[in-house]
């Protein structure tokens, strides 16, 4: 079940891999030093800073383009987000342990990470006192700082299980802990073929401008922007960021995304592109995706507003009756 599915069926939001909620609290932590995380991401940009400039061709900066928008749409945003996270489709378990090992390949975390960091996000900025670290309200160069360098350790944190087929799965489980090791091969692609320029802007500039560029859609998608939709129980909102779309690969969607978090689409209405829901698409005509969550199909949603005319048209049949309970 969905946490959408799961929030319709009990009034009551939840997470999937997390539990003990009564008794955890969003506001009390600390920050550490996230030693192993920190010292991997100042290391890459400060090379891609250095390196990227001196060993810049046409060809290697082709190559960048073509491995981060592979990694970001098939890995990142299908793989990781869309299906192991929210399973907003279904495909058979070989296709998904694919795209996890390319999303593995974007350089930023492992499968069990990405699932935590997501939904431990997702639930504080659910909670009044979210605490500051999760909020994204700094300016952008401190929120960058804190979010690359640091880990948030809460006093009274949730319980966090990835559940069945995931934090079972030996390998996932191998990512997890050689998830760094796996920009190996692809360097040795790369120099086979274009040298050491290859490899810098492959891999090397590649790995920074994409854990960055998850960083700073995260700021900038959770402060004010586009909204069709208000998240009535929700301390921190998300909002749509379109000059972000095509990078992200519809990620930028994130007041749709926060809306209808199971929706296998995060660009629902006219204009929004999404290159994520449009590679699912792909996979359905292959055969290779079914059962395609969107706002359309899934239960009506409780605790959201529409804000917009258009908010409507996208939505199951009943989600205006539900919505108009919520009505301010």
């Amino acid at each position: 079940m969905s946490d959408v599915q799961g929030e319709a069926a009990s009034g009551a939001f939840k997470v999937n891999s997390l539990s003990g909620l009564a008794d955890a609290d969003a506001g009390k932590g600390r920050l550490v030093w996230d030693w192993p995380r920190s010292i991997w991401n100042m290391g890459f940009l400060v090379a891609a800073l250095i390196l990227g400039p001196l060993y810049f061709t046409w060809g290697a900066f082709v190559a960048f383009l073509a491995l981060s928008g592979f990694t970001l749409c098939v890995g990142h945003s299908v793989g990781f987000h869309r299906r192991l996270i929210h399973h907003t489709f279904d495909c058979p378990k070989w296709l998904e342990r694919v795209m996890v090992y390319i999303g593995v390949l974007v350089g930023m975390g492992g499968p069990l990470w990405t699932v935590g960091l997501h939904d431990i996000r997702d639930w504080a900025q659910r909670q009044e006192n979210c605490h500051w670290f999760l909020r994204h309200a700094k300016p952008a160069l401190i929120d960058g700082y804190y979010y690359l360098n640091f880990r948030l350790i809460f006093e009274k944190p949730p319980k966090f299980d990835a559940g069945s087929g995931i934090s079972d799965d030996a390998f996932y489980l191998f990512l997890q802990r050689t998830w760094m090791l796996h920009q190996i091969p692809i360097a040795l692609l790369l120099y086979w073929i274009g040298g050491w320029p290859w490899v810098v802007w492959g891999v090397v500039v590649r790995v920074a401008t994409c854990f960055t560029m998850h960083w700073y859609i995260a700021h900038v998608a959770h402060r004010p922007g586009g909204q069709d939709w208000f998240v009535e129980d929700a301390a921190v909102q998300g909002y749509n960021i379109s000059w972000l779309a095509i990078p992200t690969m519809g990620e930028s969607w994130h007041c749709n995304h926060h809306a209808f978090p199971a929706s296998a689409r995060h660009g629902l209405y006219p204009g929004q592109i999404d290159w994520g829901y449009d590679f699912i698409r792909l996979l359905a005509w292959c055969g290779l995706a079914k059962n395609i969550m969107l706002p359309s199909n899934l239960p009506a949603r409780p605790s959201i507003t529409p804000l917009t005319e258009r908010a409507l048209s996208i939505a199951a049949p009943d989600q205006e009756a539900v919505s108009q309970r919520y009505r301010v």
